[in-house]
């Protein structure tokens, strides 16, 4: 058994003064017990909780790291700006070497806007669309997630039926939901947002339809709308462009966050010239947005995204970790669906409605020292190793050995069986 004294007594210290002792997307209280909720270091592909304990990470901060934690030339580009300065009276230089960097990066983007976190980035989009031509509506796929702010949260506390009075839903990958929506709110649509592909929690994830992009890109030209992609989970991490650009499909606004600076904190929202206009009559701003540091990182991100082979390498251990789970899976008699891109997997187990199998799954995973997540995608790093995988398919292998030998003890987590109705 691993020690956990740490752990739980920072839990039980943070329960005084921190609402249900932690928040957000990266609270364990969804998870297995085993999993720990405070973490000392990281470097590379590992992470060390506070007690010491070291897995082999397909989290990465659920998303930030895509070169790795720590990684050399970012960190020394951030060192080097952080003894010029960070958060200042004005940016520094690297704003500019940023947005330089990011418009030449991405075949859409014709100028960049920066800020901290995806929910920033995705509701200055929506702020732009409604000032490019004076409309309210926005068309979004139900149940797809855009962040925390309340027109987007998934969870209703404190929001209001104001709070999303001008969102409009419609059916994800369904050109004739989308058709339907665009027509009942006739001339009043200042955008339709997309994910680049369906990406939620507890569930399968899957790609659109090149016909369902199509459509998306015609109905916001024959409505003089805006077409908003969210790239904050994705982006960078299928492409080295926008990840609609195979569907040959140009979008207005792309809004990027989570690995564009390594981990550094920000985000950005990129827009194409016809909405440069409207991006300069908003008024959008933040304390910490124009800090020169996470600028400075992120430009050296950018140089590592164009001149190394990191998204094949990624790819390349993606696909080999994907086809080792399936047949370790079958090996021991389990039934197991793999769905997203292979460098953002997504491992689900079939006839397991309550979760509990997947749960026991990946306690037993990271018992192993390797941590999978049981309902979230998951992210490759391009520090990851031949020999990570090899130790990783290893511990897998036991993992699966143990659930079948566990199966009959298995229980559904007490907080999801509330949720579930169980």
């Amino acid at each position: 058994m691993r020690n956990r004294s740490m752990d739980a007594e920072l839990r039980e210290r943070a329960r005084q003064v921190i609402p249900n002792g932690m928040y957000g997307h990266e609270s364990v209280r969804l998870l297995p017990a085993e999993f720990p909720q405070f973490f000392k270091s990281a470097k590379g592909a590992r992470i060390r909780d506070v007690d010491d304990n070291e897995y082999i990470d397909y989290i990465c901060a659920y998303g930030p790291n895509l070169f790795g934690y720590g990684h050399e030339a970012i960190e020394r580009a951030a060192s080097a700006q952080r003894e010029l300065g960070d958060t200042m009276n004005g940016p520094g230089a690297p704003m500019v070497e940023f947005a330089e960097a990011m418009v030449a990066q991405i075949t859409h983007a014709d100028w960049a806007m920066f800020c901290k976190n995806g929910s920033d980035a995705t509701s200055m989009a929506l702020v732009v669309a409604r000032a490019y031509r004076g409309k309210r509506k926005i068309l979004v796929a139900k149940g797809t997630y855009h962040g925390a702010a309340p027109w987007c949260t998934p969870y209703p506390g404190g929001i209001l039926p104001e709070d999303r009075a001008h969102i409009v839903y419609f059916d994800h990958n369904d050109e004739q939901s989308l058709a339907d929506a665009v027509r009942a709110n006739e001339g009043d649509i200042a955008g339709i947002i997309a994910t680049p592909f369906r990406h939620e929690v507890f569930a399968d994830q899957f790609e659109p339809g090149a016909d369902y992009a199509a459509t998306a890109r015609r109905l916001c030209d024959e409505a003089d709308a805006l077409l908003i992609i969210d790239e904050v989970r994705a982006g960078f991490r299928l492409a080295r462009d926008c990840s609609w650009a195979k569907f040959g499909i140009e979008p207005d606004l792309t809004c990027w966050g989570k690995c564009i600076a390594n981990g550094h904190p920000i985000s950005a929202l990129l827009g194409s010239e016809k909405v440069r206009k409207a991006a300069t009559e908003i008024f959008v701003t933040g304390s910490f947005w124009f800090s020169a540091v996470p600028m400075a990182a992120g430009v050296e991100t950018l140089r590592q995204i164009r001149e190394t082979g990191y998204l094949e390498r990624t790819d390349a251990m993606g696909q080999k970790l994907r086809d080792g789970l399936y047949a370790q899976a079958d090996a021991h008699g389990f039934s197991i669906r793999q769905t997203g891109p292979v460098v953002m997997p997504q491992v689900l187990f079939d006839e397991d409605p309550t979760f509990k199998v997947g749960y026991g799954w990946t306690s037993e995973c990271l018992k192993r020292g390797v941590y999978i997540h049981p309902y979230h995608n998951m992210f490759m790093s391009d520090a990851l190793t031949e020999a990570d995988m090899d130790m990783t398919l290893a511990a897998t292998d036991l993992a699966f050995e143990a659930l079948k030998r566990n199966f009959d003890t298995l229980e559904v987590h007490p907080i999801l069986a509330t949720r579930l109705g169980h």
